[in-house]
């Protein structure tokens, strides 16, 4: 049925060319592409009619003999010669029954866009880049394995974008670096490559705003991050150089910042990158950098130097929340409690579902307890009123949720015994108003150790 399909079709086409040639003078020059004269580019482009039939029928035989005509006599005729020719390949790839058949076929397939890519490199919509666009797609589909082959198409097909429109095509340069840090992380290739690559690549997404665009930005920043090239040590190598040059660039800042702080950088080389471009363009999220940073080295007053000025300009009650989270646990580390208290309650009041309000005011009432009489002591239980508050609303947070737990655990094992109770008078379960320390006026339930 399907030879009956193609032998119609070829007697139609032959039909219309017949009819077309009474009404078309093929010695025209803008003929010229299908052949040498008249009667050749007829055939021709009767030719191409005939791979697309035979390629549509699944007739690969056919087509693999019209394709190779067409490829020999006028190459640069039509791009459809190659939009059928891929098809055609593409096809036999699927239906090959034998690992050395596939391989011809892919290979074949290789070989079509290098044809096509010496007949249409200048082509102003599928030239060069469109072609080793495709070309690297389709070999890293087939050959996964060839990670130096993936990394020379694809660099080739990277700079086709910028060469033929003057930047680069983003989508693919997140591919190609992506592929890069794969390797980079399977001992492919070294670091100073993946780190020049990044180099050269990442201006191109310097201003970037379309939301997918900047999702691009991320991916191609995220992958350096998480490849292991981005080390403190290898990323102050390439900032510090880039920096020299063009100390008050602030997108060259913001970007510096942001890749040393997710490494957990902490030389002086990122502290006085971060404070730079603080001064350069103050915002909460950098001063969240700073401050975790100089706590990090126990320079307390220096990180509530960065919270304290970024609080007196921040509008948005979100970042507010974040900015007194980070003061209350600075606090509780320098034992600054009724600050602690003071940051922890600013948090309740923007969002009362926050955990870090009550894991701050928890260790905050504990704190109060330093005295033997009951009145000390009876701290424990507002404090393990709301760590156990804490733990239930930082299950987003494991780790600082376990932190939690053993802190309200130590809370009970400091209960009051069931004798100092009595003896002030206190029943089990009755309601109690703590009135000391920092959980002064807080009600809770008398409890015996």
């Amino acid at each position: 049925m399907k030879s009956l399909k193609l032998i119609l079709a070829v007697v139609f086409a032959v039909m219309g060319v017949s009819a077309m040639a009474q009404e078309i003078n093929y010695d025209d020059p803008k003929y010229a592409v299908w052949g040498e004269n008249a009667n050749e580019r007829r055939d021709n482009m009767l030719n191409n009619q005939f791979l697309k039939e035979a390629v549509d029928n699944k007739n690969f035989s056919a087509a693999s003999k019209y394709l190779k005509v067409l490829l020999d006599k006028c190459p640069a005729a039509s791009q459809n010669i190659y939009t059928n020719g891929a098809k055609l390949y593409k096809n036999m790839i699927n239906a090959a029954d034998t690992d050395e058949a596939k391989k011809v076929y892919i290979d074949s397939l290789m070989y079509l866009y290098d044809v096509r890519l010496q007949a249409f490199a200048t082509h102003k919509k599928y030239g060069k880049d469109y072609i080793l666009n495709r070309k690297a797609r389709e070999f890293y589909s087939f050959y996964p394995d060839d990670r130096e082959g993936i990394r020379k198409i694809f660099k080739e097909a990277v700079e086709a974008s910028n060469e033929m429109k003057g930047k680069y095509d983003l989508e693919l340069v997140s591919i190609y670096f992506s592929e890069l840090c794969t390797d980079y992380m399977n001992d492919e290739i070294g670091a100073e490559e993946l780190i020049s690559a990044y180099d050269a690549y990442s201006p191109a997404f310097d201003g970037v705003e379309d939301e997918e665009e900047v999702n691009l930005k991320n991916q191609f920043d995220s992958a350096f991050g998480q490849s292991g090239a981005a080390s403190c040590e290898n990323l102050e190598a390439l900032f510090a150089k880039k920096l020299e040059a063009a100390p008050e660039d602030e997108a060259l800042l913001g970007q510096a910042v942001t890749l040393m702080s997710r490494a957990n950088c902490e030389s002086d080389f990122f502290f006085a990158t971060a404070e730079k471009y603080y001064s350069v363009k103050p915002s909460s999220e950098t001063a969240l950098f700073l401050a975790q940073g100089f706590q990090n080295r126990g320079e307390f007053e220096k990180a509530m130097k960065y919270l304290s000025e970024a609080l007196a300009t921040e509008q948005d009650a979100a970042e507010k929340e974040k900015l007194y989270v980070r003061i209350g646990l600075i606090s509780i580390q320098s034992k600054n409690y009724a600050e602690a208290v003071k940051a922890a309650n600013e948090v309740k009041a923007i969002n009362a579902e926050n955990g870090y309000a009550y894991f701050i005011l928890g260790q905050c009432y504990a704190a109060s307890a330093n005295c033997s009489e009951l009145k000390c002591q009876a701290c424990y239980w507002a404090a393990y009123d709301v760590m156990n508050k804490a733990v239930a609303l930082l299950a987003s947070e494991p780790a600082i949720q376990e932190s939690a737990k053993k802190l309200a655990a130590s809370f009970r094992s400091a209960f009051p015994t069931k004798e100092e109770c009595f003896f002030n008078e206190l029943q089990e379960n009755s309601a109690y108003t703590v009135k000391h320390g920092f959980a002064n006026g807080v009600s809770t339930t008398v409890r015996f150790r």
